[in-house]
């Protein structure tokens, strides 16, 4: 079966010959940027190689969170909620979002004590999370039976609907006089006098003064190309969807074997909270140095092989010109294959401790690529200050994980650096050049979710 069925979005066929900005990438944070930017009275143009919110953005758990998030985020992630809380309003449609509540279960003692530092991060941006008893945590549960000492619960974490959110926001840019080009890809961009001056894509040329790369996995090719360094790789994450499950939670868990949150079908998205087994690339190699910190605080959750990705890689093209047909063309939506034995196994331990999802039945199982950054935050920033960076370019990708919730912040964030107004927060820990200008790199262990 192929991946998630997504809201549709009428493509305009036409291409404008000129606009303020072009975005590259129609995922959640590109959207959300060109949403801010045409509610400014700026003109935008979406390029999307594939269908909008077709990759990630619409595979991933469909969580808000604030819980566990690495305190560079935080600042980024409060604005975000914000962002999500008028997003139907704003938009006049349905992403699904709602304030449900998260409850992360701990089964140590030693892992109860780590929440409670949780808690005090959490109360330093006033946000009212609490550590419960085991039984206060599995009361809003009926049914479920799981050996822990007690949970986190944040009841200003959420969720909205990966389906729904970026088409909805898309066609709300449409409504502004916005315009949305699907199975169109930018093959590069063109400059004059060492500014951007415009994008050629596989349907003609955009003439503009800024763009916007926000392509997920795709975004460390792109950039390549135009011979700018970004150390991204990228691992694979799989779901499943269920059929409705009556009497099923409202509340979102999550647990060491499982997670799962309610879908506005009744059904729910369930995974593990471990990644995939992930397949090495020959980016792998070459960015090795650069990953050896994550890889030491996740080595216990990484399997690693050499599969079909692996020479798939290989034999991607990493140079070509305006006039090639390039591997966006080529690849218009990144379908892999779910783990099945994997994820079943996780609905099987669900089934194990929690009645009502005995008989819950399975409608769908899918996987998608998650972008990862050595320091497992976002780069969202101008390209100027690093080797053949380009004044009127600017990067927002890198989420590792974090992106849907954060989606909505990031837009705003990079929506101010392209315009050249005071940022939302300081942009300072998402800038591109901090992997070359000599900062440390340190990533925040156990921080790769979706």
């Amino acid at each position: 079966m192929p991946g998630p069925q997504l809201d549709p979005v009428e493509n305009n066929p036409d291409l404008p010959s000129h606009v303020d900005v072009v975005i590259v990438g129609g995922g959640i944070a590109g959207v959300c940027a060109a949403l801010e930017l045409v509610e400014r009275g700026k003109t935008v143009a979406i390029c999307e190689k594939g269908q909008i919110g077709a990759e990630q953005s619409s595979r991933n758990w469909g969580w808000v969170r604030l819980t566990h998030r690495d305190q560079r985020e935080m600042p980024l992630m409060v604005e975000s909620v914000r962002l999500w809380k008028s997003m139907n309003e704003r938009t006049g449609a349905e992403t699904g979002y709602r304030q449900c509540g998260v409850t992360y279960t701990a089964a140590s003692d030693a892992a109860l004590e780590a929440e409670r530092a949780s808690v005090d991060d959490l109360q330093a941006y006033q946000i009212p999370a609490r550590i419960l008893s085991r039984d206060e945590a599995l009361s809003s549960f009926p049914g479920l039976d799981l050996d822990i000492k007690g949970a986190l619960y944040n009841p200003h974490d959420g969720r909205a609907e990966p389906q729904k959110a970026a088409p909805a926001i898309a066609r709300a840019v449409q409504a502004q006089g916005g315009t949305v080009h699907t199975n169109c890809a930018v093959r590069t961009v063109e400059t004059t006098d060492g500014k951007v001056s415009g994008v050629v894509t596989e349907k003609g040329v955009i003439t503009c003064s800024a763009v916007l790369v926000a392509g997920g996995v795709w975004s460390r090719l792109f950039l390549g190309n135009l011979g700018i360094e970004l150390p991204q790789l990228r691992t694979k994450g799989t779901v499943i969807r269920t059929e409705p499950v009556p009497d099923g939670p409202e509340g979102t868990i999550k647990f060491r074997d499982f997670t799962m949150r309610r879908r506005l079908d009744g059904g729910y998205t369930i995974a593990s909270a471990d990644p995939s087994r992930y397949q090495l690339t020959p980016d792998s190699f070459r960015l090795f140095k650069a990953f050896l910190p994550t890889l030491k605080n996740e080595w216990r959750s990484v399997s690693l092989g050499i599969g079909p990705a692996f020479f798939g890689a290989l034999r991607m093209p990493r140079r070509w010109t305006a006039s090639d047909v390039t591997p966006f063309e080529k690849t218009r939506i990144l379908d892999p294959e779910p783990d099945i034995a994997m994820i079943d196994r996780v609905l099987g331990a669900v089934k194990l401790v929690y009645a009502p999802f005995k008989e819950a039945k399975v409608a769908q199982r899918w996987a998608g690529y998650i972008d990862v950054l050595p320091d497992v935050i976002p780069v969202i920033s101008s390209t100027e200050g690093v080797k053949n960076g380009i004044p009127g370019l600017f990067v927002a990708t890198g989420f590792s994980g974090h992106g849907f919730g954060l989606g909505t912040g990031a837009g705003l964030l990079a929506a101010d650096l392209i315009m050249g107004r005071p940022p939302c927060v300081d942009p300072t820990p998402f800038r591109l050049h901090r992997f070359s200008d000599g900062s440390k790199i340190s990533p925040m262990a156990g921080i790769i979710q979706r």
